[in-house]
């Protein structure tokens, strides 16, 4: 969530970021209530100000013992004044407590800003590319999507997974579901020896956490609501890891703080349809170990570098061929002030696929989850800038291996840094 007051400072600025995100905000709207917050929070203090003027006159007057008729009347008429204003006071705390509310919500619907290094842009087409990493293979037959390989191999069942789920939900059985366990084990492992600390959370979240990452209330449609409870499925595991410290002081001297954990993610996916909906690609419910950093506005672009170099890592260790792209500005998420792309080689499409988005919110979820560090003993609380990345979709990393390491007669080689987590299997036959 953006400051108010950078809001009512900077509106041209505020109003070409909408623009350049193709993003709509009520902004008139948010500059109107500023404007009647502070005339009614001026309003309110000249009214306390007076009230304890009028309590102060009363009680000197009682001191110093004035038993007159007319000082008794005077008093009597002090005490009614000054009760009228604690009631004037009260009804403009009311107004000014309701027309905060109405200024919050409308800036739980503002995106985040940009940062300056961020590329201008409409389209996917429009963003940056930074780096390559491996050669994709190339086979001497027609590469399979992995969704025949999982069939050929016995090793998905998306029929079944409709049969008890619907469509858009995918099954792995035997040697598939061995590797996805594989894959989420040593996720988590090269985590834990990269410093982050594991997090076992819960799948599902409150509405409170899923403001705080930004979620709600702009993107509720998307996700899946338990009814008559105040609950959700959790959409990603940003939400309930960035949201630990959620309401919360931290020591400057911790920071930063890291965070890995593996979630089970619930989407309607609504708008997506196509080819995407085969297979493991875009399903309704997928794995992922997501990475999060808490840290400070000093240091968080460095640690957005190391967060997508951790995320690389993974990739480079599994011998799968990627890329890395810095999003335009119209393909920024809605909380965004900066992000990478990784995406990872799919040999049956012919072109690189997202696996991981490594982000910089800066302050925008701190604001609203109110997350602040001290920087030192003493000194005044500064809002935590907030980091999260998949450190990967496990899905689509097993999508990546079937296609990547498959063989004409449609078996599929297990990568070496996989095969202590998969029982020493070499191969999927």
């Amino acid at each position: 969530m953006l400051d108010v007051k950078f809001i009512v400072e900077n509106e041209g600025t505020v109003r070409r970021m909408l623009a350049d995100r193709g993003a709509e905000a009520d902004i008139d709207g948010i500059l109107e209530l500023a404007e009647k917050r502070r005339k009614l929070v001026y309003e309110t203090d000249e009214k306390r100000a007076e009230q304890n003027r009028a309590s102060e006159a009363i009680a000197e007057a009682k001191k110093a013992g004035e038993d007159t008729a007319e000082a008794g009347e005077n008093t009597a008429e002090a005490v009614a004044a000054m009760k009228a204003l604690a009631a004037e006071v009260k009804e403009l705390g009311a107004r000014l407590s309701e027309l905060e509310t109405e200024l919050h919500e409308k800036l739980l619907e503002v995106p985040n800003m940009p940062h300056e290094s961020v590329p201008a842009g409409e389209t996917p087409e429009d963003n940056k590319l930074e780096r390559t990493w491996g050669d994709p293979p190339k086979f001497e037959f027609p590469a399979r999507a992995h969704y025949d390989l999982g069939e050929m191999l016995g090793i998905m069942d998306v029929e079944r997974a409709a049969r008890v789920a619907g469509s858009r939900f995918a099954m792995t059985v035997g040697a598939g579901a061995r590797l996805e366990r594989a894959v989420m084990s040593f996720f988590l492992d090269e985590a834990s020896a990269a410093g982050y600390t594991e997090v076992f959370a819960p799948f599902l979240v409150n509405s409170a956490a899923m403001t705080g990452t930004g979620q709600l209330p702009k993107f509720g449609f998307d996700m899946y609501a338990v009814d008559g409870e105040d609950l959700w499925l959790n959409p990603t595991g940003e939400v309930p890891i960035t949201n630990l410290h959620a309401g919360e002081i931290l020591d400057g001297e911790r920071l930063p703080l890291k965070y890995a954990g593996y979630t089970a993610c619930f989407r309607r996916e609504a708008g997506a349809h196509g080819r995407d909906t085969r297979g493991m690609m875009r399903v309704h419910q997928f794995n992922k170990v997501e990475l999060v950093k808490i840290t400070n506005a000093g240091s968080s672009y460095d640690e957005l570098e190391s967060l997508a170099a951790d995320a690389e890592r993974l990739l480079q260790k599994l011998g799968l061929p990627h890329r890395v792209v810095v999003l335009c500005t119209g393909d920024l998420g809605f909380g965004a002030a900066k992000t990478y792309d990784v995406e990872v080689w799919v040999p049956s499409e012919g072109t690189y696929r997202e696996i991981s988005s490594c982000t910089n919110y800066e302050e925008f979820q701190a604001r609203r989850m109110n997350t602040r560090y001290r920087p030192e003993m003493g000194a005044k609380p500064e809002f935590v800038h907030t980091l999260n990345g998949s450190g990967l979709a496990i899905g689509r990393c097993v999508i990546a291996i079937l296609e990547n390491y498959q063989n004409a007669d449609g078996s599929v080689a297990i990568p070496e840094v996989l095969r202590p987590y998969i029982g020493g299997m070499e191969r999927i036959e």
